[in-house]
């Protein structure tokens, strides 16, 4: 009987087994993925998930891995990554980009031709395909604001062409997210802006990241989401007022909750909260996904004790 990995090279030729997963993550955690693709074509990324279905292995496709993280343990049957560092299209004040394409390359071409609408984005990790996922914000702007058409293969591998409105985006979430569909490209409609100015603007946001920030260590971005002003209690909208950010509307950054119960610095493993920034957790060196599982059981239950508040992830574990 023909093997798995067997029947998956010969329509797969460059598919790997057994491949770290940390080496592809951010916060440079997790095992092995059983079945292990690096994809920079469209055509690809459909092909392999149509075999993959086929013979009923379990997919899991991620881009940049700047909001994950990979449980100890690694991942069972084909994991996909998509990357392409440099298929972008611009025509007029539109840009047609491949769902691989790095944040920082779809940055610094928007303001190469003097488009605005992501100068806000400067710093931001990770790819376009997972920005526009989870809706990536930072600085009152998010993806949502830029993206007019998404190219996404739906779970029964029907190839759609969403607009706007059928991305279903909301905070931190989209029709993608929710279903669970993979994006392979999209469209994003900008306006005619100052490179001078846009570029300004990116350099201060990158330059916030780099100050306020723990990116000397190995972290996935906020592991929370911040909390909208309007689901507190009055008690804490009073307690908080001097904290409230537009962000894109009005929030308290979850990191003053986290410090607030006592948290800022906490340790478990090679696991800490960074004191630099309490929504990051980052990995000082040999943390285990066990480490940070254990450390955000901690908060949400601290944070839930001493506010009554449920802290939602902002990273997805996979396991």
């Amino acid at each position: 009987m023909t093997d798995i990995f067997t029947i998956l090279k010969e329509r797969l030729p460059n598919i790997q087994k057994n491949i770290p997963l940390k080496v592809h993550t951010t916060f440079k955690i997790g095992g092995s993925a059983e079945y292990f693709l690096t994809a920079s074509k469209k055509d690809d990324v459909v092909s392999a998930i149509q075999l993959a279905k086929k013979i009923k292995l379990p997919i899991f496709v991620f881009g940049g891995g700047s909001n994950l993280l990979v449980a100890d343990k690694g991942i069972r049957g084909l994991v996909i990554k998509i990357e392409n560092s440099a298929d972008i299209y611009v025509k007029d004040n539109d840009m047609i980009v491949h769902a691989g394409v790095p944040m920082k390359a779809l940055v610094e071409v928007s303001i190469r031709n003097s488009l605005a609408g992501l100068e806000w984005a400067g710093g931001l990790p990770g790819t376009f395909g997972g920005a526009i996922r989870g809706n990536a914000g930072a600085f009152g702007g998010e993806m949502k604001d830029a993206i007019f058409s998404v190219e996404a293969l739906d779970n029964r591998l029907v190839l759609r062409q969403l607009n706007h409105t059928q991305c279903q985006f909301a905070y931190r979430t989209s029709i993608f997210k929710k279903k669970n569909w993979i994006i392979l490209s999209a469209t994003v409609r900008l306006k005619k802006g100052n490179k001078k100015q846009l570029q300004d603007i990116a350099k201060s946001h990158i330059a916030y990241r780099q100050e306020k920030h723990p990116l000397e260590y190995s972290n996935a971005g906020s592991v929370f989401k911040n909390i909208p002003v309007k689901g507190l209690a009055p008690k804490y909208q009073k307690e908080f007022a001097d904290k409230i950010k537009q962000d894109p509307f009005l929030i308290v950054p979850a990191a003053w909750f986290i410090i607030g119960a006592g948290l800022a610095g906490k340790k478990i493993g090679g696991a800490q909260i960074s004191k630099k920034h309490s929504n990051y957790i980052v990995n000082t060196g040999k943390a285990t996904a066990k480490d940070i599982l254990l450390l955000i059981q901690t908060v949400k239950k601290k944070v839930k004790q001493k506010y009554g508040i449920n802290l939602e992830m902002e990273v997805q574990y996979v396991k």
